[in-house]
């Protein structure tokens, strides 16, 4: 593993206010669990459907029909409780959350209140090279999606969609170790990151399938101690939840515009009421939802249709045993066994495709070579053509084929970039347009002592200038790269000038 530091939660005090007023922040994310069919029905998850085309007889709560769990998606939340390290329980049980919405057609959610599937946890949060803080998980347990409403199609009616109905989520509870709104986004970023990694989520935040409620109370200095003494909420602030965020920014301006809120709620000699809260980015500021229901006010019970969930410590043995390599173990490895900086294997190991990309680029090359083509011409290329890392025209061995000839001295790195633009725009093979194109580095040492002898007989002045001031010699190396075509091994022209010229 990487040598970190790990930091204590520094607090985000709050500017401008009468006092000093320290945040504490706890996450909700609700991951929807890659997997083609619902929790407890066979209906498609596929996003993007017509409207009600993705509805079982369960998912529509008619009349006798009974769910049947989904052992993909329950092997999916093991594999998320495992990545995070957390406790998997074998016995779990589903409970009903009965509450009246439009989109949520049986008049109750199937959720894990008592008894999750996975309890606690932990994740590291990279907060700059070398320094990450742990954020512990509380607990991670399955739900269903309720589905959609929609008021913007019709001035007097609303429509509703329930493709998303039934749909299986992971809600990952984190303890209120957050301190401010950039560790909020990094958690969540990090988060997202370990996920996709796992593939037990595409962490799509723009479609809805990952999306945080963030929950924000106030202290003051020194209560934040207190609680973690004693594990008593009393010593916090009343928090209040803002549903529903599904961008990082946003995540970062809704946390600082409810924390000024609640702040100058307190100091006008007011209490702030618990309750949940919506964000609107346009106004920058939160507003009410609903009162915050405590849990006996959704009459909680269990579901008499399911039996408790019983799993094998031999299953999650052999799920544990297929895990794939994690962003903090594969960051590690890169930075051991290609001698990165932690920096540039954080960059390439922020997504996944990209880590797997660079991964198979550098296998028996120069790998901070290889690292600097990918992260600088590669990542810069695709950037400007608005393409991702599976869109890339250039393949992985193509990449290294290019370190390849530079390392071998075939091309000198001006040249690379030429042979790299072709191989972006036609797909030919490097070693093959270096070949065809005549693109070929000028090795020969005699060729090149032919050339700097021509150009310092033609330019006897500016041999005086260069005598006079060695920095002036590079006048002569971009004289005979010019005259040989960009070709000359750049290591042999400054060789063979610095003698001639008695520097």
């Amino acid at each position: 593993m990487l040598d970190l530091t790990y930091e204590a939660p520094k607090p985000r005090v709050i500017a401008g206010a009468k006092h000093d007023w320290e945040l504490v922040i706890g996450m909700e994310v609700h991951a929807q669990v890659a997997s083609k069919a619902k929790l407890f029905s066979g209906a498609s998850t596929q996003f993007g459907a017509e409207p009600n085309s993705n509805v079982a007889f369960v998912d529509a709560a008619m009349p006798g029909m009974l769910p049947v769990i989904n052992e993909f998606c329950v092997e999916q939340a093991v594999r998320t409780g495992l990545g995070l390290k957390a406790k998997i329980n074998l016995w779990s049980a589903f409970d009903r959350k009965n509450y009246f919405y439009p989109d949520l057609p049986q008049g109750y959610q199937i959720s894990q209140l008592y008894h999750p599937l996975v309890g606690e946890g932990e994740i590291l949060v990279d907060m700059a090279p070398g320094i990450a803080r742990l954020v512990r998980i509380e607990r991670i347990h399955m739900e269903q999606d309720a589905g959609k409403s929609i008021h913007d199609m019709d001035p007097t009616m609303s429509f509703v969609d329930l493709n998303r109905t039934g749909v299986c989520l992971m809600e990952i509870v984190s303890r209120p170790d957050i301190r401010g709104p950039e560790e909020a986004a990094a958690y969540v970023t990090k988060m997202r990151q370990i996920l996709r990694y796992l593939g037990t989520c595409d962490g799509n935040m723009q479609n809805g399938n990952l999306r945080a409620d963030v929950n924000v109370s106030i202290c003051r200095p020194g209560q934040y101690e207190k609680y973690m003494e004693t594990q008593d909420f009393a010593h916090l602030g009343t928090r209040c939840e803002i549903k529903n965020m599904n961008s990082m920014r946003f995540i970062q301006a809704a946390i600082e515009v409810e924390a000024r809120r609640q702040i100058a709620i307190v100091e006008g000699g007011g209490e702030v009421v618990q309750e949940t809260r919506l964000y609107d980015p346009d106004k920058n500021e939160t507003r009410s939802m609903r009162s915050k229901e405590e849990a006996h006010d959704y009459r909680y019970f269990p579901d008499p249709d399911l039996l408790p969930l019983e799993i094998d410590q031999a299953w999650v043995d052999e799920i544990a045993a297929r895990l794939p390599e994690l962003p903090d173990e594969k960051k590690a490895r890169f930075v051991k066994e290609f001698g990165l900086s932690e920096y540039d294997a954080s960059v390439l190991t922020a997504d996944v495709a990209n880590a797997a990309f660079f991964d198979a680029a550098a296998q028996g090359r120069d790998g901070k070579q290889t690292a600097n083509w990918v992260i600088n011409e590669l990542f810069g290329r695709l950037k400007k053509d608005d393409l991702d890392i599976t869109q890339s025209p250039v393949t992985p061995a193509q990449l290294g084929g290019i370190v390849d000839l530079i390392g071998s001295d075939a091309i000198s790195g001006k040249i690379a970039k030429d042979v790299f633009e072709i191989a972006y725009t036609t797909g030919r093979d490097p070693a093959e347009i270096v070949e065809t194109e005549g693109m070929k580095q000028v090795t020969d040492t005699g060729a090149i002592e032919a050339a700097v002898d021509q150009i310092i007989a033609d330019n006897p002045a500016q041999v005086e200038k260069a005598k006079a001031n060695p920095k002036l010699a590079g006048w002569f190396v971009g004289q005979v790269m010019k005259a040989t075509g960009g070709k000359a091994n750049p290591k042999a022209v400054n060789q063979i000038i610095t003698q001639k010229l008695g520097l």
